[in-house]
């Protein structure tokens, strides 16, 4: 008998004109196809969306236990830390599901503590201070430097006048931001170096787990006037019909040096192991100056259906079939007692 499968994602709730429609929407393309693997596979899927009210995944559970869950839950807008609660919740209720546990999740919702867990442990990051609600804006490192929520991901909250060239115009920047974002704000050194997004993959049965680095993608910026900052906006990442899209290019993969690459897999895999992460992650790397890597940020349960991601899975031999049907079988084997794939 093929085992019972419950997707759960985030059901959408923004109107068409909020500015972050678009990106909370994505999860329903991913929903779609994972859902079409699993379903192609044998397994006996379900989908649940959640928005506001728990209630329907208890009720779910009751009716119908799943034998594992997909979890695509990405968080209700403007309480980002329902992400973290939808996966304690399944801990709660003893359901294996995919993807990282809540304490990883609660990690990468919040850049202070992420930073401050990077330098701590010795891996390389941008300098940066953060800034609490009656704290003047203050800056005492290198400039340009980026002002950026807290506790968003997905670049929610990051667009070009958040890049602070001279300290005469960090307090309009910290401003805009505090109108719309709680405290603390994070103020960090916009290194000037290439981009990079390098997912990691945690594959192989339990008592042989072994972590993958996917080739990584890069982020290349255009040039245009003296004006525009080499950031990948919200903008640049989701209006397809805006500038900054198109000067935004994604390339994946690409092949960089041999040396720059075995740095930036240590750091991934040290990343990876430091954060707790389980299953799939991807780390958002930026050169400085003197081309060395700096981890920008660790991104438990990255975007499923990227290009970046996508892509680097065939340069390495593998298919995103391969990929979903590894999670799930991962998160099988986490059940008790022990489930067989379809």
């Amino acid at each position: 008998m093929s085992a019972s499968v419950l997707v759960l994602y985030n059901e959408p709730v923004l109107p068409p004109h909020h500015p972050q429609y678009e990106a909370e929407r994505d999860v329903l393309d991913t929903v779609a196809e994972c859902t079409a693997v699993l379903r192609e596979a044998g397994y006996a899927v379900r989908t649940l969306g959640l928005a506001h009210d728990l209630q329907p995944l208890l009720d779910e559970v009751r009716r119908q236990r799943p034998d594992a869950v997909f979890n695509l839950h990405e968080g209700v807008p403007e309480s980002s830390v329902t992400e973290v609660q939808a996966a304690a919740l399944l801990e709660w209720l003893g359901l294996p599901y995919t993807g990282c546990p809540a304490r990883c999740l609660a990690l990468g919702r919040d850049k202070a503590a992420s930073k401050y867990l990077l330098r701590g442990a010795g891996l390389p990051t941008p300098p940066f201070a953060l800034l609490d609600a009656d704290d003047e804006p203050h800056w005492t490192g290198r400039y340009p430097l980026i002002v950026k929520p807290t506790f968003e991901d997905a670049s929610v909250g990051i667009e070009q006048d958040n890049v602070v060239t001279t300290p005469d115009q960090l307090p309009a920047a910290v401003a805009r931001l505090r109108q719309h974002f709680p405290p603390p704000l994070l103020l960090e050194e916009l290194l000037p170096g290439r981009e990079f997004h390098v997912n990691v993959l945690e594959i192989g049965p339990p008592s042989q787990r072994r972590l993958l680095v996917l080739p990584p993608g890069e982020i290349v910026f255009q040039p245009a006037d003296p004006r525009w900052h080499p950031v990948y906006t919200y903008t640049a990442k989701w209006d397809t019909a805006s500038g900054e899209y198109q000067r935004c290019l994604v390339q994946a993969p690409v092949t960089l040096d041999p040396e720059l690459q075995h740095a930036i897999d240590r750091l991934a895999r040290r990343a990876f192991r430091l954060f707790h992460c389980r299953d799939y992650a991807r780390l958002d790397i930026r050169l400085d100056a003197h081309g060395q890597p700096h981890i920008l940020e660790v991104n438990p349960n990255p975007y499923l259906i990227s290009l970046i991601l996508v892509n680097a899975l065939q340069a390495a031999g593998y298919s995103f079939e391969w990929l979903i049907l590894e999670l799930l079988r991962s998160a099988l084997e986490r059940a008790t007692p022990k489930l067989t794939a379809a």
